[in-house]
């Protein structure tokens, strides 16, 4: 029986809401940043509604109780035991990765990663003084896979010394195979390279594929690795600015630490702990949900592209619910298609040249978390612009 109302249509318009403020015309769709608009699960509206009805906001002592479910969530749904000691909390999984790359590297030191690629590792990488290393991901048919060869390669690089890891893969949606992991950090720890891995993707799993969490594929995995994750994502929360930086190294620990704390990203509002645990501890149901109705959006989305627009090629999603979308048949590059489809179809994508200006282009990413009927009137002018 289902318990939540994926299908309600909730106004965001006006609420200073990046995702739909930001278009400056009216009547524009936005399938682009990576936001739902359905509503927080209901276990965390009670908490947060709770916390509200105290009246004070003062600075936030995070309590154990935040840890217990931290690690209650991980070890329930995805067989990690993670320590107490090794969870540095902070305001997301961004700053995080700068917080990490800062510690980890030096000025002019490659950072490894596979395009196309989430667009914040560029700017985080480069705002360290490290180098982008690229290795491109492969297409196989519908999805990604790993070329090891170049992979190697650039992590046998002296100058690269991290591999920034995105499991599950933002734009692709590819999840990552415990024996795709496990040869990655293989080659890694041949070329003394560490793993940095973001995991905020994490909950949205699609049928038939399974999430695993990079530290804990082996040994080896956990001591090269660290782990950013955060309830953000898949319960709908970003906005309340919580994450955790999972580090088992002490020495690596203590120097992100004392980076979390130079540059001032240590301090987490009175509502993200909150949050956090009314997900974890209450919301695992209104999650299963969720995941089951993406997986229908996705479905959808398939068939509809296969009847309107069957010259495009719409990629396996195994995670998340970011859809990738290879549009060369139209002959309009990513940036031109993106532009064509804001100015003639009112609908906001993300051109894929974002994630990697040769890897992206001539494709785009559709966010595809919102109620069927708004997504269908996203995709039937996606129809109507591309095949014009």
């Amino acid at each position: 029986m289902k318990l939540n109302n994926f299908d309600e249509l909730v106004d965001r318009r006006g609420s200073n809401c990046y995702k739909w403020d930001e278009p400056s015309e009216d009547g524009v769709i936005p399938m682009w940043v990576a936001d739902m608009d359905f509503k927080a699960a209901p276990a965390i509206q009670e908490a947060l509604r709770k916390r509200v009805e105290h009246g004070v906001f003062g600075y936030e002592k995070v309590p154990e109780s935040y840890y217990q479910a931290i690690q209650g969530w991980f070890l329930r749904r995805h067989q990690w035991q993670i320590e107490r000691s090794w969870i540095i909390y902070t305001i997301g999984v961004v700053p995080g990765i700068s917080c990490v790359l800062k510690a980890m590297t030096l000025p002019g030191e490659n950072v490894l990663v596979q395009t196309p690629v989430y667009n914040c590792f560029f700017s985080c990488i480069k705002n360290c003084g490290c180098h982008v290393a690229e290795s491109p991901l492969v297409c196989d048919g519908d999805r990604y896979v790993v070329d090891f060869d170049d992979f190697e390669r650039k992590c046998a690089d002296e100058k690269t010394t991290v591999f920034l890891l995105c499991n599950p893969h933002n734009p692709s949606g590819r999840m990552w195979t415990r024996e795709e992991l496990e040869r990655m950090n293989e080659i890694c720890m041949r070329h003394h390279v560490r793993v940095v891995s973001d995991e905020i993707h994490c909950e949205m799993v699609m049928p038939g594929h399974t999430f695993v969490p990079f530290a804990t594929v082996s040994k080896e995995c956990e001591d090269n690795s660290v782990i950013l994750n955060s309830p953000s994502k898949s319960f709908n929360i970003a906005g309340l600015q919580t994450a955790n930086i999972i580090c088992k190294n002490p020495t690596w620990r203590r120097r992100i630490n004392r980076v979390v704390n130079i540059y001032e990203v240590c301090d987490v509002n009175p509502f993200g702990p909150v949050a956090l645990e009314a997900a974890y501890n209450e919301s695992e149901d209104w999650l299963n949900e969720l995941n089951a109705y993406l997986w229908d959006n996705y479905q959808t989305l398939r068939n509809f592209f296969a009847e309107q627009l069957p010259a495009v090629r719409v990629f396996d999603m195994e995670a998340s619910y970011l859809v990738w979308i290879d549009i060369k048949s139209t002959g309009l590059s990513s940036d031109e298609a993106t532009e064509k489809l804001l100015r003639e179809g009112k609908v906001m994508v993300s051109s894929g040249t974002i994630y990697g200006k040769e890897a992206g282009e001539g494709f785009l990413r559709i966010n595809i978390a919102c109620p069927r009927q708004r997504m269908m009137e996203g995709l039937q002018r996606i129809a109507r612009v591309l095949n014009t």
